[in-house]
């Protein structure tokens, strides 16, 4: 495509964004998952570059536990422990952090010296606890070249027979929903004790029960999660809200207890419910629309691109929704799901340039942060992830910030911040916000190494 015709499409692509932009205004937390293209193949560094091309902010991997521990580690608490085999999640973590974009690591898998299968609990929770924690420990910041890791999830669509059997034992009693619960008390204990600033989600649940082989429908799996003592701890229900089947739009209505894009509030309010919380965060953890000819079944390469817009467009208006990982970047034969935003010679689909055009907006690492009205100097904490990374924890960052009251700028200052274990620094801009009032904070931090990030972050007023 030549230029001209790549901005007339942007162009279009901005119209067609515009109306879901001025609708809302939340941050999402915008990424891909892509095990081949951004962890194995010779491509990778280029595709990462590509994820950032997007305006993606973070990257989903899953971390194999049967192949990151092949035989059993002689300290399995140990991040450094011979056993392990870390090489490709280090330089995804690595390359991650130095293009300023966050990390999710899913666990899955039980090694043979552990379990049965792969999709079988393990026989002694202890390992993978002891699994968990070493890799969180490993992503926790406090090693020098082993950034940190904000977002883990445990076991992938653990309400499938495919990745978490049996779903019922022989006398077809539910057992799956148990036994998950306490695979994942193992791994959130491990996770928190290696980094207890990590946020962990709950579920990674598949779109639908199947007819095909046992499972469980979502909302079901969910509540009879719920029902599991002790009270289990999250900080996000992970979902799959694909179509049934899949080719469906966004706005396509399933019958409860399987849950879609367009079901995703009421399960978030059945969710409160269940767990006897308020406000329970969703994160949409894989998503996308296969295209045809890639696969019979999929949509044409324009009907990709509207549901993408209408799919991003539903989740902007859920306010309990903090992320959209895109499954996945580029087509590969490796891969059974063929929903990628490029075609596997790397072309662009259509929904390449609009997804980078809804993400812009969303960028969550401009941060919306509520401060409290009448008190002095609230402190922010700003995303400086690439900062971090290359400089390291405790690092000077130098930092120009203005604050804005509309346009009316009340404030500058060029303090002096130390960065954080996660890559972040907390500053505190000196002003008193009012109730009800919303101000423009604008960031420019750099490095001893003339490394620079901007962020432009809003702040409202609350009582």
């Amino acid at each position: 495509m030549n230029r001209l015709a790549r901005l007339a499409l942007l162009v279009v692509l901005i119209a067609l964004a515009a109306p879901a932009a001025a609708s809302a205004a939340p941050r999402m937390w915008m990424g891909f998952q892509d095990d081949p293209y951004f962890r194995w193949l010779p491509e990778r560094f280029f595709m990462r570059d590509r994820a950032v091309h997007a305006n993606a902010t973070m990257m989903k991997t899953t971390v194999y536990w049967f192949n990151t521990a092949p035989r059993r580690p002689a300290n399995a608490a140990n991040p450094f422990d011979p056993a392990y085999k870390w090489e490709d999640v280090d330089e995804f973590v690595r390359q991650a952090a130095d293009r300023d974009l966050e990390v999710m690591l899913s666990i899955w898998g039980t090694p043979s010296w552990a379990g049965p299968g792969r999709n079988r609990m393990p026989r002694r929770l202890a390992d993978l606890r002891n699994f968990a924690r070493a890799m969180a420990t490993r992503y926790s910041g406090r090693y020098r070249d082993f950034p940190f890791v904000r977002f883990y999830t445990i076991w992938n669509e653990p309400n499938l027979t495919l990745f978490l059997a049996p779903q019922y034992d022989a006398r077809k009693r539910s057992v799956a929903p148990r036994n998950y619960a306490r695979l994942y008390r193992a791994a959130y204990a491990g996770i928190k004790a290696g980094s207890r600033n990590a946020l962990v989600g709950i579920g990674e649940t598949s779109p639908r029960k199947l007819s095909t082989s046992a499972s469980h429908a979502p909302a079901r799996f969910a509540q009879l999660l719920a029902q599991q003592k002790p009270r289990l701890r999250f900080d996000a229900w992970a979902h799959h809200p694909y179509g049934s089947p899949a080719n469906q739009p966004p706005t396509q209505t399933v019958g409860w207890p399987n849950i879609n894009t367009a079901s995703l509030p009421r399960f978030a309010t059945s969710l409160d419910k269940w767990f006897k919380r308020k406000n329970i965060r969703i994160w949409v953890t894989e998503y996308g629309h296969e295209t045809r000819p890639e696969d019979p079944r999929g949509v044409p390469y324009a009907t990709q691109a509207r549901y993408l817009r209408t799919a991003v467009g539903m989740l902007r208006r859920n306010p309990r929704v903090d992320m959209l990982v895109w499954f996945a970047i580029r087509d590969n034969e490796v891969n059974i799901w063929q929903s990628g935003l490029l075609t596997e010679s790397g072309l662009e689909k259509p929904g390449f340039d609009l997804y980078s055009v809804l993400a812009k907006p969303l960028d969550a690492r401009n941060t919306i942060v509520r401060v409290k009205a009448g008190r002095a100097n609230p402190a922010i904490r700003v995303p400086t992830r690439k900062l971090g990374y290359r400089s390291g924890t405790g690092s000077p960052v130098g930092l120009t910030y203005k604050v804005f009251r509309r346009n009316l700028l009340l404030r500058v200052e060029q303090p002096v911040a130390p960065l954080a274990r996660d890559g972040w620094i907390t500053i505190r801009p000196r002003f008193v916000p009012a109730r009800g009032v919303t101000y423009r904070l604008e960031v420019e931090a750099g490095d001893v190494n003339g490394n620079t990030v901007r962020r432009t972050l809003t702040l409202v007023g609350v009582k």
